[in-house]
């Protein structure tokens, strides 16, 4: 690499032979120092980094959609203390991605992270994976977010016509309009709108003997508060300030996000009345049935999950927008299939239409695997918080690994963790595990064919797609990014 450099999109030049000097001679690694090309427009603010990345998790609204995962395992102890828990798991995850974000602040993130951290012999295998691994996980959590929506409609359809019976197709057709309505979004008025995310007692029913196994599978519930946390990092090239910007996202969409979530439980919990209406609803949104025990009005009600309606819908956006960076950094790394058009950004609309599109086109497959079998289709969402675990310890565990050394993580960075690091980095590398242990375990025993936990299998074909993208093109083509020779 040159020891001159052009300026930067931001107008700052630097003779260094890589980084951008900051406070205490920190060196901050952006996408050109690390050898990776960016076309892509810095105009995300701090404010609107740090609501996009609050709009993308909504707390509160991903702890009331799933809030039946949590009544029937363990009932208000796993809500409540599940919060606490998560809390304290997803900070410490948090607090590691934004040390990171403070010094290599690329849209890659994890898998740009682990690329670097990683020895050199298996850093392109193990990154390629981790970048894989954080894909799936997103789209796992886009199609999760929009299923909502039909969901919500179709409660008040059956809240007000008891005797009407919905078909999967509604769900479908629901699907698929919210899926091409946000693709055409963040097109074509993306650039436009950029404002857009500104607005914006213990029960053990489950057959489980043991009430731990019944506290550990129901924290899918309170853990959905946090569903897509790393989203601001994968923003980061559009961040005219990251390496400040993202840290703080993180951080505030914690603190912000458990506030609201917890005041929110608490809330629902005391107005819940007969816990057997919620859980056998026919309006299959079990939210809807304690909003009408609190309030004694439908009109209430149905009003209060119009804005849930709005609420995913905004989430959604901040989703997409997400996972077309990633998938774009990863194509832009020459990672995937037809990286020549998916790393592309378009010269008119500035944005990766190609890497949207492609991500559309598979939650438009997974929403037809609903259509088959809706239990495959909860299975595939059920992975996103499992895989997103996964992406975070990776990282996590290679700073361990180099034992925090200051070769990788620069004295003078931002976000200093100091002896506390140690201690979110291992629970970031232990939550990844315990999780992917019990998120796997069936909801209920004796388990059936519509009960049985599938993730397994979902995960296996996963892997099993990731390895012929590696074979066929990947394993000759990709090179993630490196720290420069003599740092």
């Amino acid at each position: 690499m040159s020891s001159e450099r052009e300026a930067s999109p931001t107008g700052e030049t630097s003779s260094l032979p890589f980084g951008k000097p900051g406070k205490g001679n920190m060196e901050v690694f952006d996408a050109t120092d690390l050898g990776l090309g960016s076309s892509i427009e810095k105009n995300i603010g701090g404010l609107d980094i740090l609501c996009s990345g609050f709009n993308i998790c909504n707390s509160w609204a991903g702890l009331a959609a799933t809030l039946v995962l949590g009544i029937t395992q363990g009932g208000p102890v796993t809500v409540l203390y599940g919060l606490i828990v998560i809390l304290i798991a997803l900070g410490c995850s948090a607090a590691t991605l934004a040390e990171l974000s403070s010094v290599y602040p690329t849209s890659g993130g994890q898998y740009h992270w682990t690329s670097i951290l990683a020895p050199q012999s298996v850093n392109r295998v193990l990154s390629y994976f981790c970048g894989a691994v954080n894909i799936f996980g997103w789209l796992s959590i886009c199609a999760g977010v929009t299923i909502q929506p039909g969901q919500f409609i179709e409660a008040i359809v059956v809240f007000f016509n008891p005797d009407f019976q919905p078909q999967k197709w509604h769900f479908f057709l629901i699907y698929q309009a919210v899926n091409i309505l946000i693709l055409i979004y963040n097109i074509f008025l993306l650039r436009k709108m950029p404002w857009i995310h500104d607005v914006g007692y213990f029960v053990n029913n489950s057959g489980w003997s043991s009430d731990a196994i019944v506290f550990l599978t129901g924290l899918a519930n309170p853990n959905f508060m946090y569903a897509g946390i790393d989203g601001a990092i994968h923003l980061a090239e559009e961040c005219s300030n990251a390496v400040t910007a993202v840290p703080l996202a993180l951080l505030s969409t914690v603190v912000i996000g458990f506030v609201t979530a917890f005041a929110f439980s608490i809330s629902m919990l005391y107005s819940l009345v007969d816990l057997e209406a919620v859980l056998t609803t026919a309006t299959e949104v079990p939210i809807y049935e304690i909003w009408y025990q609190a309030t004694r009005s439908p009109a209430a009600a149905t009003v209060f999950l119009c804005g849930l309606l709005c609420i995913s819908v905004f989430a959604l956006n901040g989703c997409i927008q997400t996972t077309s960076r990633l998938t774009w950094s990863y194509a832009r790394d020459n990672a995937l299939l037809g990286s020549k058009y998916i790393g592309e950004i378009h010269p008119v609309h500035k944005v990766p239409v190609w890497a949207l599109v492609a991500d559309s086109a598979v939650i438009f497959i997974i929403g037809c695997i609903y259509l088959g079998s809706d239990t495959a289709f909860h299975a595939f969402i059920g992975t996103g918080l499992l895989l997103q675990q996964l992406s975070f310890a990776t990282p996590a565990m290679l700073l361990l690994y180099h034992r925090r050394s200051t070769r990788y993580l620069a004295k003078g960075r931002r976000v200093r963790l100091g002896l506390f690091g140690w201690f979110a980095n291992i629970v970031t590398v232990c939550f990844a595990i315990i999780i992917t242990v019990f998120y796997c375990f069936p909801t209920e025993l004796p388990a059936t064919g519509s009960s049985m936990n599938y993730a397994v299998a979902v995960l296996g074909c996963m892997a099993l797609f990731s390895t012929i993208n590696w074979f066929l093109h990947a394993g000759k083509a990709y090179q993630g990014p490196r720290l420069p020779e003599g740092l």
